[in-house]
């Protein structure tokens, strides 16, 4: 009987797409028919949370495997870094003999620190290291293992305008790399930008000529911004459906699993008084009326809950949707167990016996996250929250998910035995470092704020 090869692994992360941002979830504005037809093929998850509620945070418990009172970087200032000895996703899987490419933002270490994705088991990351720099998508340059590679015709001034989207380069280089390992396994990491704004798209992109004459009025400043928003999801979408219908042509397709998710909760972003949830609803159900609270930022279930999708033609049943709870952490243990890698120590735990309907699957005693002053602590249905200022707060999420009716005063045991796992989970932050901070500005200054903009002037691209 021939050994069954090594697994190929993609893992795609949209920024900020929000988790009822797509057809197949009931919004009507918004066209994703590869994202739909991905969910249709696979498994999607109904109880999925992201590792922290914003970019830097999330992508370290997703890379390392750790929970937010464990990480070592705890910051979204977008260069601080994780710890120079720490194992990755990536550094996990190299030994097994696997290609390691990302590509997109990689937030957990800007140049000149000790995070960077080539000293963490990656052969090469292409893409923005500081995820400010990912702000624009116009930007003088991009950074491949720690070198600038300058993007033609951008003179970086201008959050909308340049010859070059950056967006495009980093699908082509996504695309190149599968390519380029098609015959050993890989694992593409693709941390794609969009649909975060700032939203500058091409005139000629094809998405944006689906939404330009959209008759959408979302706010004098950000009429067009909602119409390039729409057309970031559509374009990400394609670019899913071009990297499907590749690995179809390479015939690998069967032998690939496909992650694909959010990177935390959605923003109401383009609000009016008749969307007052935001203009796309990302945490409005439109067919119940509910909606998770706050978004991005928040440890309020709209900060947390993420789309949570995977396809793996050889081992996940089409079309399945599980309820199990699980989060960033858990990612790690679950590629450990699909590739047969060694697992560092983590706070995860594995999602194979879900995902293939084989053995039982574990579950979290609890789950935690901490971020500028709150906290949050799941058990079960359990919910306990602590704003920066404030009392603790209870949630029962099986009785109602909008965290609207505190329960505090009525399960005083309860929330007593949440606090003391959210004291147990906390550890002081052991971070990384910093050894050339003019590197480290330069690139965390690249995005055309109003603050940069004088000294961007005076530094012509070349």
């Amino acid at each position: 009987m021939a050994e069954e090869s090594p697994t190929n692994i993609i893992y795609l992360m949209l920024d900020e797409w929000g988790y009822f941002e797509s057809g197949h979830m009931g919004n009507p504005d918004l066209i994703t028919p590869n994202i739909d037809q991905f969910a249709a093929e696979g498994m999607r998850f109904t109880n999925a949370y992201a590792g922290a509620p914003v970019c830097g945070p999330t992508r370290c418990s997703l890379l390392t495997g750790l929970h937010s009172g464990h990480m070592s970087m705890r910051a979204n200032n977008g260069f601080a870094p994780i710890r120079a000895e720490e194992p990755t996703l990536a550094s996990m899987l190299k030994p097994l003999g696997y290609a390691t490419g990302g590509f997109g933002k990689w937030g957990i270490g800007g140049r000149g620190t000790s995070g960077v994705p080539e000293k963490h088991g990656f052969d090469v990351f292409f893409g923005y290291y500081d995820q400010v720099h990912a702000h624009t998508f116009y930007p003088r340059y991009l950074i491949r293992n720690s070198e600038e590679v300058p993007l033609p015709g951008n003179d970086g001034l201008s959050f909308y305008e340049g010859e070059t989207h950056a967006q495009d380069v980093i699908f082509e280089e996504s695309i190149q790399f599968i390519k380029d390992h098609q015959d050993e396994p890989f694992f593409c990491y693709l941390p794609w930008t969009p649909p975060h704004g700032l939203w500058g798209i091409n005139e000629d992109d094809p998405s944006w000529q689906l939404f330009k004459d959209k008759p959408w009025t979302a706010g004098q400043k950000t009429e067009r911004d909602s119409r390039v928003y729409a057309a970031f999801m559509h374009m990400v979408d394609r670019q899913l459906g071009a990297i499907i219908d590749l690995l179809k042509e390479l015939e690998i397709d069967d032998n690939t699993v496909i992650f694909l998710c959010g990177d935390n909760g959605g923003k109401d972003y383009f609000a009016t008084e008749d969307r007052p949830h935001g203009f796309f609803g990302p945490n409005f159900n439109r067919e119940t009326g509910e909606r998770f609270r706050a978004g991005k930022g928040s440890l309020y279930e709209g900060g947390l809950k993420v789309p949570y999708y995977v396809r793996w033609p050889a081992k996940v049943k089409p079309g399945a949707v599980s309820d199990h709870l699980f989060y960033y952490p858990d990612v790690m243990p679950t590629l450990a167990a699909i590739s047969g890698a060694d697992c560092p120590p983590t706070d995860g735990l594995s999602l194979m016996p879900t995902l293939t309907g084989q053995g039982e699957q574990e579950q979290h005693d609890y789950l935690y996250w901490e971020y500028v002053g709150q906290t949050a602590v799941r058990e079960g249905n359990w919910k306990a929250y602590r704003g920066k200022k404030g009392d603790w707060e209870l949630y029962d999420l099986s009785s109602e998910v909008e965290e609207l009716d505190n329960v505090a005063s009525e399960h005083p045991d309860v929330l007593k035995r949440l606090i003391a796992l959210a004291e147990e989970a906390h550890e002081p932050i052991q971070p990384g470092e910093i050894y050339d901070r003019e590197l480290t500005d330069k690139d965390n200054r690249q995005a055309p704020h109003e603050r940069n903009l004088e000294k961007l002037r005076a530094s012509p691209a070349r």
